[in-house]
This record gives C-alpha cells, sequence and structure tokens, in this order.
C-alpha cells in the first residue's frame, strides 16, 4: 500500500496547500468545474442506487467512486482547499497571503459551482426528456431533497440554521479526511481505500457538503421546488460552506499540522534522564 507516515503527508498538505494558491486562475477554475460536475454525477449515481434498490446504505457505500475519481485526476472541491490553502499561510511559505488563500477559496468556489450546475441542467433534461415529462422515481426523489433541506431548517430558525452549521463540520471532518487520505499512499489501492472509509460514513450519516449541494438545490428550483434561491443560499449554502470551513480546519488541517509538522519536544523526566545517561555508559565500556 506504500504507507507514507504522518509527519511526510502532514508536508505534503502544506505543500499541496501552497501550489493550489499560486495555480494559474484557468487551471484553477477548470479543475474545481471538473470536480464538482464529478461529485454532481456521483450525487446522482448514490440517489438512483437507493431509490432503485431500496438501500441508501449501497447508495453510500458507492457514493465515493466520484470522490475517488476527481482526486486521483487531480481536481479540486472547495471542502480540500478549505483545509489544505490555510496551511500554507500558517507555514510562512513565501508569497502566501491572506489574499491568496480566499483568491483560490473564490475561484475553487466558482468552478465548483458551474460544474455542479452544469450537471444539475444535464441531468433534468434527461429525467424529463427535454422538460416533457415527469421525472420519475429518482428525480422526483433528488428534487424532494432540496425543499427538505432549506424549508426544513428555516422552520427552526437559528437553531435549525446552527443545526445545518454543524452537519457542515461533521461532513468536512470526514471529507478532508478523505482529501488527506489521497496523500496517505503512494499506490491507487491505497488512495482509493484510505479516501472511501470517510467519504461513505460522511454521506450515509446524512452530512452537509457544500458542493453536492450545489448539485441538489438547482436542480430541485429547476424542478419546480417551493422554494426560492434565496433560501438555498440562507439556509443550506451559507451555513453548510462555513461548517465545512471549520470543521475541516479544526477537526483536520490544524491538529495534524500542530502535532506532525509542528511537533512539539518530547517530555523528558528525571528518570528517562538517568535510564539514557546510563544507555550511554555502558556502550561507552
Amino acid at each position: 500500500m506504500s504507507y507514507l507516515a504522518p509527519a511526510e503527508f502532514a508536508t505534503k498538505m502544506v505543500d499541496a496547500g501552497e501550489s493550489k494558491i499560486f495555480m494559474s486562475t484557468r487551471d484553477t477554475i477548470i479543475r474545481a468545474f471538473m470536480a464538482g460536475a464529478i461529485l454532481a454525477l456521483a450525487a446522482v449515481f448514490a440517489i438512483t442506487v437507493a431509490v432503485n434498490t431500496g438501500s441508501f446504505l449501497l447508495g453510500a457505500i458507492l457514493f465515493p467512486v466520484g470522490f475517488c475519481m476527481l482526486y486521483l485526476m487531480g481536481f479540486d472541491l472547495l471542502t480540500g482547499v478549505f483545509v489544505l490553502a490555510p496551511l500554507a499561510l500558517l507555514d510562512k511559505r513565501p508569497g502566501v497571503t491572506v489574499g491568496g488563500v480566499l483568491r483560490n477559496w473564490g475561484l475553487v468556489f466558482l468552478g465548483n459551482f458551474l460544474g455542479a450546475l452544469t450537471v444539475a441542467f444535464m441531468m433534468a433534461w434527461i429525467f424529463t426528456y427535454g422538460f416533457n415529462v415527469d421525472p420519475g422515481a429518482v428525480g422526483a426523489k433528488v428534487a424532494s431533497i432540496g425543499e427538505a433541506r432549506t424549508l426544513g431548517y428555516a422552520a427552526h430558525g437559528v437553531d435549525g440554521w446552527m443545526t445545518i452549521f454543524v452537519r457542515g463540520m461533521l461532513c468536512n471532518w470526514m471529507v478532508s479526511l478523505g482529501v488527506v487520505g489521497a496523500l496517505i499512499s503512494t499506490s491507487v489501492s491505497g488512495k482509493v481505500i484510505a479516501m472511501w472509509m470517510p467519504i461513505f460514513l460522511f454521506f450515509y450519516m446524512g452530512f452537509e457538503h457544500s458542493v453536492v449541494n450545489m448539485f441538489l438545490f438547482p436542480f430541485s428550483l429547476i424542478m419546480g421546488g417551493e422554494f426560492s434561491f434565496m433560501d438555498y443560499i440562507v439556509w443550506n449554502e451559507i451555513p453548510t460552506a462555513l461548517g465545512n470551513l471549520v470543521g475541516g480546519l479544526a477537526f483536520t488541517g490544524l491538529t495534524i499540522y500542530t502535532t506532525h509538522v509542528k511537533t512539539a519536544p518530547k517530555r523528558t523526566t528525571e528518570l528517562r534522564t538517568e535510564a539514557l545517561r546510563s544507555a550511554a555508559l555502558s556502550r561507552t565500556n
């Protein structure tokens, strides 16, 4: 599996963050567009499996195929750069600024949204034969998710907003572990296994992923969902994206960086010092 030790992949995380900040605008948008499109297709695929088999568990098991494909292709999700880009800033890499981090986040958000929106239009067309027939069971299920996850949260006011924020935190805790998983092995099989586990967990638990939602909610609106674009932004995308940022950075990025890049000196007690001194004397005699 060619596993890399934590100190090695932690340094690769910082290197990856620096690389993404200095990537050209064209390449950043193209890679983000493809990531959003592939993840949207994976979401449709997983929901199709769940509806046709009656097993949401099976859909969740298969959903990570899209995540694995896009990261093996070197594409970027907003949830990933939320974690990687700030590490280059914390590590004081030359030329890395707050503005550079925000620029990267903005471009990746734009690319992800355009990719997911493109797939939303394509799937809406496919399900309805050019908006001429009902979308069928799968299309109806996908469309219903958007309404449930906007008006459903809005009905609970601030508590609903905080609920989706926390779900966003938990989501990117797991998703960012999947991003790290792509770095902890030099083999394809090792990367896929490491990515698969946390992505399966987040999807089955129903946590909120800002990029997946960039597909689900526009699709629902296209299909005539009983909510507005502002409902989607205020009661889903904003709290989800903020939760993704906080959860991924706090639970994965900062913890790995702090303990594996900026590792503190080991404790030395009197007993350990004496044992080391005795061992050194025994070797010299």
